[in-house]
């Protein structure tokens, strides 16, 4: 593994006009299966680089990525097809389709432009951006870090390209306990690709899919698959540690969403997502 993990998975070879070649190296995965926001960041850098590599020099940023999962491929090499719908000037649009071999994997709306910058001129202080904001900017010495040893180390490859801490009195299902639908942890990407801030938003982006499903919270283990997810970007992080909150109001019998809400060490707002996915079938 190199130094910069996350810009070798969004660094691509562009091979036609719109199509463009990378390769997920079996880190970004969970189990055997490539993690679905690191497919969505894998769009989004096509997406940015099919706009950069026309006449205008601008480089946009994914403010939203909108992305429906149509397979669950492995890691190796895969192609991202994009096409231009819109280049207004502050807002372009952009379909991207992730395929591995002949066979289509995700498909993302990719909305780029430039984040904020400015202080926001309001914000709530309830729900879960207030619940982001009481957590410690840097995690605690009991944080529980994901590494070969942890429980989750042998599922959650992606831990092995970054740091990750989970908040211990949030995750009941370490426990064997049952509690509130939420997870809460701290994550942050290896300092190169920190320090870069395309790689930066785009690891960002990633993060919105970045937490163990709430639902196993709940007791209900095994796979969750998200049928969509679409992620907001509000701005580019500060290098260091990103806080993440992850919560479902409904559970329900088939399906339940999951929202994430994702601020840097500054406190400020860098990320919202909010997926659709299945709760896990019982035990055969």
């Amino acid at each position: 593994m190199t130094d910069a993990p996350f810009r070798d998975l969004t660094t691509l070879e562009r091979t036609g006009t719109d199509v463009f070649a990378g390769t997920v190296d079996s880190t970004w995965t969970i189990g055997p299966k490539v993690h679905g926001g690191a497919m969505m960041a894998v769009c989004a850098a096509a997406a940015a680089q099919r706009l950069a590599g026309d006449d205008d020099p601008a480089v946009l940023s994914p403010l939203a990525v909108s992305a429906s999962y149509l397979a669950a491929p492995d890691p190796g090499p895969v192609t991202v097809t994009t096409t231009i719908h819109k280049r207004g000037r502050r807002v372009a649009h952009v379909d991207a389709v992730l395929s591995q071999g002949d066979r289509p994997a995700v498909r993302c709306v990719v909305t780029l432009g430039t984040p904020d910058t400015a202080a926001p001129v309001h914000q709530e202080h309830e729900g879960p951006l207030a619940s982001v904001l009481a957590m410690d900017p840097t995690p605690p010495e009991t944080a529980a870090r994901v590494a070969p040893g942890h429980p989750m180390a042998d599922v959650v490859h992606v831990a092995r390209g970054c740091d990750m801490r989970l908040d211990p009195t949030a995750a009941h299902f370490l426990t064997g306990a049952q509690g509130s639908a939420e997870i809460r942890m701290w994550v942050r990407p290896r300092p190169d690709d920190g320090n870069d801030p395309a790689t930066a938003a785009l690891f960002a982006v990633m993060a919105g899919d970045i937490c163990p499903p709430v639902t196993m919270n709940r007791g209900l283990f095994g796979w969750a698959p998200t049928v969509q997810l679409t992620t907001y970007l509000r701005r580019t992080p500060t290098p260091g540690w990103l806080r993440v909150t992850s919560s479902s109001a409904v559970v329900g019998g088939q399906w339940f969403e999951e929202d994430h809400t994702i601020v840097d060490e500054t406190g400020a707002l860098v990320v919202q997502s909010r997926q659709l996915a299945m709760v896990p079938l019982p035990p055969a």
